[in-house]
């Protein structure tokens, strides 16, 4: 990996000692998720066996769990706890399904005027030897993850308290949490910035000692916290954004992807089940970080073909990822490899994959539905939605909520934002 991504690496981690990638590592972190006392404990941070957390979300990330598998899998337990816990599920849902109506957009401020890219370092600096903040990092450097609210906390302290651009700071977590992705991490520094809501989110010392106990005890730092009180912040204005975009649409199509599957010169037979395309057979399944797990649709529908993965060098060198993340996704093509043949290209896609006649999960980001213009696509599966997109109103989670049709659930307490951390 290092001699053919050298280029694209951002640090030299080590893989995070507290996940593996691939499907039975997926599998058994679902299997051994209890949902009970899921609703008390999942503001814990401290110490570590306190948390609640389930720690699911690097493989709900890369699509080797589905939304809809882990919702139905938590089912016994209390009902207050499953259905916290569902509705946490419901904000992955939601982050994907703005990313998928507004894209690329996503990385300016939605609905309130919050910097996106402006320097912190001087008032970050200033404190770094807090023990809760020194604490995040190192996690955060170390596995790859962090606890919601560590999540909240580090967002706050730097685009609210330390007056930096929210897309700085987003760029950061991207490049080091294995459940990184532009639509729940975009989404979390929005609604923690303010840009979101218009409501910034406050982070003081009250929450430190309530969820971490005993980390300001030990803090050197204790007798001058920074955070002793809430930081003030002045009152945003209305972005400029296409407000438009946010309200309701006249079709949900673009954003939902195929209901049934698709082929580049044929379509789903009556029964759902894939027919086969005018001209040409299907090469290969085209598989991207979004989807690389067992179940999905595409590489389930085809088992005798290899399933290709193109490590797309342009991005990787502009993002410059943390080699863990990078580890991550190897070790889940590495297992996918002891199941089916497996064929990996460094490179541009478009160019690595010119020729071959494909089998695709449509994706619902933008950089795949650019790739996939220029491909050959013989079949596109459709997306596993939790929900499908609907038409409706999308600027916040409570107005998207109204037109989702599932079985009743209670709405997060407070919306917590950080949906890559369930």
């Amino acid at each position: 990996m290092d001699q053919h991504l050298a280029s694209g690496i951002g640090d030299q981690a080590p893989p995070s000692p507290r996940f593996r990638g691939g499907q039975a590592a997926a599998d058994g972190a679902l299997h051994a998720f209890n949902v009970r006392g899921y609703a008390a404990r999942r503001g814990a941070v401290w110490p570590v066996e306190a948390r609640g957390a389930s720690g699911l979300s690097p493989w709900i990330r890369h699509g080797l769990l589905s939304l809809p598998r882990v919702w139905s899998a938590v089912t016994d337990g209390p009902p207050r706890d499953v259905e916290k816990f569902r509705s946490e599920l419901l904000w992955q849902e939601f982050a994907r399904h703005l990313y998928a109506r507004v894209g690329t957009a996503l990385g300016r401020s939605l609905r309130f005027e919050v910097a996106t890219h402006r320097p912190a370092e001087p008032t970050i600096a200033a404190s770094e030897d807090m023990a809760c903040i020194q604490s995040f990092r190192e996690e955060l450097h170390r596995d790859g993850w962090l606890p919601n609210p560590a999540r909240m906390w580090l967002a706050s302290h730097w685009s609210v308290r330390g007056g930096g651009g929210w897309r700085n700071g987003e760029d950061r977590f991207f490049q080091h949490l294995l459940d990184g992705s532009r639509a729940a991490n975009r989404l979390g520094w929005q609604w923690t910035s303010g840009a979101q809501t218009g409501r910034v989110y406050p982070f003081e010392r009250g929450q430190v000692e309530r969820q971490a106990p005993g980390w300001c005890a030990r803090c050197t730092r204790r007798a001058r916290c920074p955070i002793e009180q809430a930081p003030v912040t002045a009152s945003p204005t209305p972005a400029r954004f296409p407000v438009a975009a946010l309200g309701r649409v006249a079709d949900e199509a673009t954003q939902a992807g195929p209901v049934d599957v698709q082929g580049s010169r044929g379509s789903s037979d009556q029964d759902g089940s894939a027919s086969q395309p005018g001209h040409g057979e299907v090469d290969a399944v085209w598989l991207t970080a979004e989807s690389l797990g067992d179940a999905d649709p595409a590489l389930a529908a085809h088992p005798d073909r290899p399933a290709v993965f193109v490590f797309d060098m342009p991005r990787l060198e502009a993002w410059r990822l943390s080699r863990k993340r990078l580890v991550f996704l190897v070790e889940c093509l590495s297992d996918l490899a002891t199941r089916r043949e497996v064929q990996l290209y460094v490179g541009d896609p478009v160019a690595c994959l010119r020729g071959l006649g494909l089998a695709a999960t449509w994706t619902p980001v933008p950089g795949w539905r650019r790739i996939a213009r220029e491909l050959d696509l013989k079949q596109v599966w459709p997306w596993p939605w939790l929900v499908p997109p609907h038409p409706g109103p999308i600027g916040s989670f409570s107005a998207w909520r109204k037109g989702v049709v599932l079985p009743p659930v209670t709405s997060p307490q407070g919306e917590l934002p950080f949906v890559g951390e369930h």
